[in-house]
């Protein structure tokens, strides 16, 4: 049954990578005196021909479903599936440590790459299935209108492999969207398959994350919408959004999703949370970075801010850098202004080019007054030097509005007040003005307010603020999930 299911999604798939290149082929070799509009309408017969291949699919295997199969999901199992480093999906992993805490074995199916949290490290109810990487990396000299098709190719096949035939076979199988392709209709086999229900977790939107590289009318952009939106409609069983507004937009068009949407706001989770003098001197002393100075801190002479960034087109660094250059000016011409250590983690693929800046800066004497460090740090030690901090700072900018940074929600568990990036819907669904934080969009108002809190004259501004956190922070992940989750998992009584 097993080889004769696998030989049955190998052919089939083989006819949506066919489907899949056409399009690749047409966007290649479509003279550009075309014009975009006539491209965009053959990209629209070659992504039907796309879906209506994935859609055989699902006919194939309602027969299968039907007529041979008789699995029966176990009830006390699910399956998370994230599409990336699992070590970096925190909202994902504490969804595996929630249905754990109820008495729910786990298999979390993704890449393999960074720790755990610790949490789930060696828990006897949590297992992972890694994800093998393609072979071929970008460095293979492969055209991306080449090397893309052939990437989903083979995450379509391990999916299934995993989804279907390796792992116990799940009540409930949660997925983190995006990225959305191949996941949603792999996933989708895989529940008529072996009858279990799909909670999609919407954390944004796929075709807005790649319409910041590409232009939002591009037709990869084009094909990728049409697929988020096709099967984001058709797979899941019910919906998790991490913000009303996204919810609201998953029930219009082009979504038009008919199943039901709940909101579960990310809330931080127990390992955040504030630190006594005692604990900030512990912290500051033990983490490599603020080691040196830590007594400066302790005693008010320098400030410490704390970033992390994942070092992506859609968390706009160059703004915190001319913020920074911009308060070194001012402690030129005002020494009582206080110095700055500025502590930024992440990984991610413009890391490299923000470093060579910030060194090109600090060379030249633009810096004074101010240290940049990077830091890679584990979920204790980031998790204390949020608590640690005087001021966090985030970058991100919501590629389709509606979503919202889990950095903020850490860092509100620790206790720190924000100034971030404010220009989306959702914004004020996390940080409120004033008391929690502040909000900014251009360099200039963020260097504003860097010299209005850091300042003595801002202290008891700041503090206001730090209170505010601490009271938003209280909301933690636990309570949030059972109240949501819980019940529909069937894990909390209604």
């Amino acid at each position: 049954m097993a080889s004769s299911l696998l030989l049955i999604f190998g052919g089939l798939s083989l006819i949506t990578l066919i489907d899949i290149l056409m399009i690749a082929l047409l966007f290649l070799f479509i003279p550009s005196s075309l014009g975009l509009g006539l491209a965009v309408w053959l990209a629209a017969l070659a992504v039907a021909a796309a879906v209506s291949s994935l859609l055989s699919i699902v006919g194939c295997l309602l027969v299968i479903k039907l007529f041979i199969s008789s699995e029966r999901p176990a009830q006390d199992h699910h399956q998370i599936l994230v599409l990336g480093d699992i070590g970096r999906s925190p909202r994902m992993q504490y969804h595996a440590l929630s249905i754990a805490k109820h008495g729910g074995h786990v298999d979390i199916i993704g890449y393999n790459e960074s720790p755990l949290i610790p949490q789930l490290q060696n828990h006897k109810l949590v297992k992972i299935y890694p994800l093998a990487p393609l072979p071929l990396g970008r460095d293979s000299g492969l055209p991306f209108v080449l090397l893309g098709p052939l990437k989903v190719l083979w995450q379509s096949w391990h999916l299934f492999r995993l989804m279907a035939l390796d792992t116990p076979t799940p009540r409930w199988i949660v997925i983190q969207n995006p990225p959305s392709i191949p996941t949603l209709h792999t996933a989708l086999l895989v529940s008529l398959y072996r009858s279990s229900h799909i909670l999609l977790d919407w954390h944004n939107f796929g075709s807005t994350i790649l319409a910041t590289t590409r232009s939002p009318s591009d037709p990869f952009v084009f094909a990728y919408r049409l697929y988020e939106t096709t099967f984001g409609a058709l797979a899941p069983t019910a919906n998790l959004t991490v913000t009303d507004a996204m919810a609201k937009v998953l029930r219009k068009d082009p979504y038009s999703v008919s199943s039901p949407i709940l909101t579960l706001h990310d809330r931080p989770a127990s390992i955040f949370k504030p630190f006594d003098k005692a604990q900030r001197k512990k912290a500051l002393n033990s983490i490599a970075e603020t080691k040196a100075s830590a007594e400066a801190i302790l005693k008010g002479g320098l400030c410490l801010i704390v970033s992390s960034t994942s070092w992506t087109p859609d968390e706009d660094f160059g703004i915190l850098l001319e913020a920074l250059v911009s308060y070194s000016g001012t402690l030129l011409n005002e020494p009582s202004r206080k110095p700055i250590l500025a502590i930024i983690t992440g990984k991610g693929p413009q890391k490299d080019t923000y470093l060579a800046r910030i060194k090109y800066l600090t060379d030249r004497g633009l810096l004074p007054g101010v240290q940049i460090v990077s830091a890679w740090l584990t979920t204790e030690q980031y998790a204390a030097l949020l608590a640690s901090a005087d001021l966090g700072i985030c970058l991100h900018k919501s590629s389709s509005g509606v979503d919202l940074p889990m950095k903020v929600v850490d860092m509100f568990g620790s206790g720190l007040p924000v100034a971030a990036y404010s220009k989306y819907e959702s914004f004020g669904e996390l940080v409120k003005e004033g008391v929690n934080g502040c909000g900014f969009v251009e360099a200039d108002e963020l260097a504003d307010i860097l010299v209005r809190l850091l300042g003595d004259s801002g202290a008891e501004e700041l503090q206001r603020l730090k209170r505010g956190a601490v009271e938003e922070g209280s909301l933690r992940w636990d309570e949030e999930w059972d109240r949501v989750v819980g019940r529909v998992l069937g894990l909390i009584d209604p």
